[in-house]
């Protein structure tokens, strides 16, 4: 009898534990919400200063981005060496983190609790060049210096913040897998089937639009192809048009278009619950 009790607890947990964890986690991005709807005016303020792609979206739209950047940071630990913090630094890193997942469903690369901002270049492991950034098991790391001048349009198809948090997207997805977008993982199979041959033919010698770099490993390919995406989107569609529309495909997003159909926007009836790294 005792047995039957026992396995018909363990039963009800299990039956009832997806259910509740959907109740508790409404509740408390509703209440996340209603925190945001306080900073949100801040919030625009930072991000549409620095940020042409969020200015390009529809207000409701805006919102969805201004929320989940709200969100992005609350998760976070934020660590400045050797820089001077201020308000806009965890704002501006959450935001582009956002860009790049703004087409999935799971955003906030949850394996990562924390983030590491440095002055500017710095050294890394046993490796003899300075790196601007980097994703490992402790954490992501960006360079302030580099990460201002790639948001601000001051290096030519580089954007370390969009390279680095394109690195730690693949490594929640397929290193860790602790945040696993199901779009995102099943259309990298795809994805892989258009750039892998473009891959190896530059690890072959071949060039094009993405730079050398991205012949070093197959995660720096992944990584310069997401800022060459979105940093100069025209001249990918058309030098690369085949490898542009899997980048399209895979992040549920087109920087030419602003129109993904995986863009839900958040409702407060929703909310509510009615309705490896590298340089």
């Amino acid at each position: 009898m005792e047995i039957v009790i026992i396995a018909s607890l363990v039963l009800g947990i299990l039956l009832l534990n997806r259910p509740v964890t959907i109740i508790f986690q409404r509740i408390y991005t509703s209440r996340q919400f209603s925190k945001f709807i306080a900073r949100e005016t801040f919030y625009h303020s930072i991000v549409s200063r620095y940020f042409k792609y969020y200015n390009r979206l529809t207000l409701d739209e805006q919102r969805k981005f201004l929320f989940r950047t709200y969100q992005f940071q609350q998760s976070k630990n934020f660590h400045y060496i050797e820089v001077e913090a201020n308000a806009e630094m965890p704002i501006l890193v959450s935001a582009a983190a956002v860009q790049l997942t703004f087409g999935l469903e799971r955003f906030k690369l949850n394996y990562f609790e924390d983030i590491f901002i440095l002055r500017d270049d710095y050294h890394y492991g046993f490796y003899s060049r300075p790196f601007m950034g980097h994703v490992d098991q402790t954490g992501i790391y960006l360079s302030w210096d580099n990460f201002i001048k790639g948001i601000t349009g001051q290096t030519f198809n580089c954007n370390v913040g969009l390279h680095e948090m394109g690195h730690a997207l693949a490594y929640v997805n397929f290193v860790t897998r602790t945040e696993e977008d199901k779009h995102f993982k099943t259309s990298f199979t795809d994805f892989s089937k258009v750039a892998r041959p473009i891959f190896t033919a530059m690890q072959a010698g071949g060039r094009n639009l993405l730079g050398d770099y991205a012949a070093t490993n197959y995660h720096e390919f992944w990584a310069v192809s997401v800022e060459v995406f979105f940093e100069n989107p025209v001249q990918f569609r058309h030098e690369l048009p085949d490898l542009y529309e899997a980048m399209a495909h895979v992040l549920n997003q087109d920087p030419l278009h602003f129109t993904s159909g995986s863009t839900t926007i958040i409702r407060r009836s929703e909310l509510t619950g009615k309705g490896v790294s590298a340089n």
